[in-house]
């Protein structure tokens, strides 16, 4: 099995680090003309400098309406957009003020939202197109320390269903593809307490994964390479018959048969 995405062009965003820039990193070795996006153009430099290449970066808030505007005036079309911006913040939920709440809805589900209306109908007139969205397994299995966060990721598994309904027909597939605990960047700073005391940040995810995430079936966390294999094999004309669907990179941690 060959994935060969040359000749298309492929916005990652929130992508100059972790699952995002892996995912930006495999669908470049894939053939396809990345456009990786974050906030701060050291960060998108930085990222970029280490993908070489054909590579572009665009240093654009995504998670206001005027960041989507200033994107579409640049890059008015793209063959695969992989909505990975997010956020999360533990908080207990009476301490979560609807500041909070906003910041993640904008964030994590508006974003894509308004990257949907900008680029599917022209996915859709040259039919041919790949969006996706990363939700999590927190999507299903509600953290009880980051309800706000589970309750945007859901938005998103239930955005990408309804989406690729719209675009029934057109050549166009819309998944969502559910992370579990992964070692990124920002997982190993929130575990950054475990290890300063002398553990790797491996085994400090390791310990997270038995203590709060139990039905883990391979009982660590996932590299994000292995999430970015799953968004390049759906980004590519490989998954055609794959659309609407919710796909699980949780090693095993929702507890159900789907």
């Amino acid at each position: 099995m060959k994935i060969d995405l040359s000749g298309k062009r492929a916005l990652v965003t929130g992508s100059t680090a972790g699952i995002g820039f892996a995912i930006a990193k495999g669908l470049q070795a894939a053939g396809a003309t990345v456009v990786i996006n974050g906030r701060s153009a050291a960060k998108v430099e930085a990222a970029l400098a280490q993908l070489g290449g054909s590579a572009e970066g665009r240093a654009i808030d995504l998670g206001t309406a005027e960041g989507t505007r200033e994107l579409v005036a640049i890059e008015p079309a793209f063959d695969i957009v992989v909505n990975n911006l997010g956020i999360f913040q533990p908080a207990d939920f009476f301490d979560t003020d609807d500041a909070i709440w906003e910041r993640h809805w904008q964030v994590n589900v508006m974003a894509g939202v308004r990257l949907a209306r900008a680029y599917l109908p022209g996915m859709a007139s040259r039919g041919w197109g790949r969006m996706l969205f990363l939700s999590s397994e927190s999507g299903f299995n509600i953290p009880v320390e980051m309800i706000h966060y589970g309750v945007s990721k859901t938005a998103d598994v239930s955005l990408a269903r309804g989406l690729a309904k719209r675009m029934a027909g057109t050549g166009v597939t819309v998944n969502s593809v559910l992370p579990g605990p992964t070692l990124s960047e920002g997982v190993a700073e929130m575990l950054k307490a475990d290890i300063a005391q002398g553990k790797s940040p491996e085994e400090a995810g390791t310990d997270f994964v038995k203590a709060h995430r139990p039905s883990s079936i391979i009982q660590r966390l996932a590299t994000v390479e292995e999430v970015a294999s799953m968004v390049v094999y759906l980004a590519s004309p490989l998954a055609s018959a794959t659309t609407g669907a919710a796909l699980r990179v949780d090693g095993g941690t929702i507890d159900y048969i789907s």
